[in-house]
């Protein structure tokens, strides 16, 4: 019985360890295949122009690397100024953002009125609405108002977001209403229940915002070209465009490829840095996946 035990025990160990081998095998697989491209693209830009040309093959590697690809990149192209002009976009966008989202998540988490329930399904449902009729009605609203080539342009139509209202509504959801209660019973507002219990409670979250709307602002393309003609409120959207039709991009690739990492590299720092903040703030808001 004891060599039966020892030999099933050893049987099963040794399918752990085989499961484990193909779990981590199929993992790395794919994720040689999802960082490859940033990796040609990094490998690229460090390519010399004459060095990316001569190659007959593609090579996985280059002995010669070099930073001029970067110094042209900057050269032929504003990429400072548009960076700022990202940082304030997203900067405004997402402070502006987060506290209409923190004021009406509260109202349908906290607030009784006649047909709230209601009122918070219709406002759901806008979420079906496709993003290409949003953006249609939003040009002809900020071009009637003149706001085309302004930072308000830029800004205004991306302060509010149906998804994070209700990311925030949920996590709000899940505090006590005894906790509600006793506060108003101490006499407390509800702007300063908000502001000292439920903000502080759901700060995952809202970090978690935070860090989604900016680099969702970072990545708007459609957007930014449409409402901006004006190079000088050009995000970094309209920067890889730019280098794409002045020429420069089309003929050196390597200087293209550049341009594409400085602008990437900031929202992949951001990413890694504050990872366990984001799925923190998604998991306790209950929306899971």
């Amino acid at each position: 019985m004891d060599q039966d035990y020892k030999k099933i025990t050893k049987a099963s160990q040794v399918k752990g360890i085989v499961r484990k081998v193909v779990t981590y095998a199929f993992l790395g697989i794919c994720a040689l295949v999802v960082l490859f491209p940033f990796y040609w693209m990094v490998l690229t830009s460090i390519k010399s122009f004459s060095d990316y040309n001569g190659e007959m093959v593609p090579k996985l590697f280059t002995l010669r690397p070099t930073l001029e690809n970067y110094i042209t990149a900057f050269r032929e192209v504003e990429l400072g100024r548009y960076m700022i002009n990202t940082v304030i976009f997203a900067s405004v966008t997402t402070i502006v953002m987060v506290i209409v989202a923190v004021l009406a998540a509260y109202a349908f988490a906290r607030l009784n009125f006649k047909g709230k329930d209601l009122l918070f399904t219709l406002f759901l449902s806008l979420m079906i609405i496709p993003n290409e009729l949003v953006i249609i009605t939003n040009y002809v609203t900020i071009v009637n108002l003149n706001l085309r080539n302004t930072y308000t342009g830029l800004i205004v139509p991306s302060i509010m977001s149906v998804f994070y209202i209700y990311l925030l509504r949920q996590t709000f959801m899940q505090v006590p209403d005894e906790l509600y209660y006793a506060a108003k019973v101490d006499g407390t507002t509800d702007f300063n229940y908000l502001l000292k219990v439920l903000v502080p409670i759901a700060r995952p979250t809202l970090v978690s915002i935070l860090i989604l709307k900016v680099i969702e602002c970072w990545n708007s393309f459609v957007w930014p070209r449409l409402i901006t003609t004006n190079s000088k409120y050009y995000l970094v959207s309209n920067a890889i465009e730019e280098i794409k039709s002045n020429g420069f991009g089309r003929e050196n690739i390597p200087a293209m490829m550049a341009a594409v990492v400085i602008v990437s590299v900031p929202l992949l720092v951001i990413f890694l840095v504050f990872r366990k903040q984001i799925m923190t703030g998604v998991s306790r808001s209950g929306i899971k996946g």
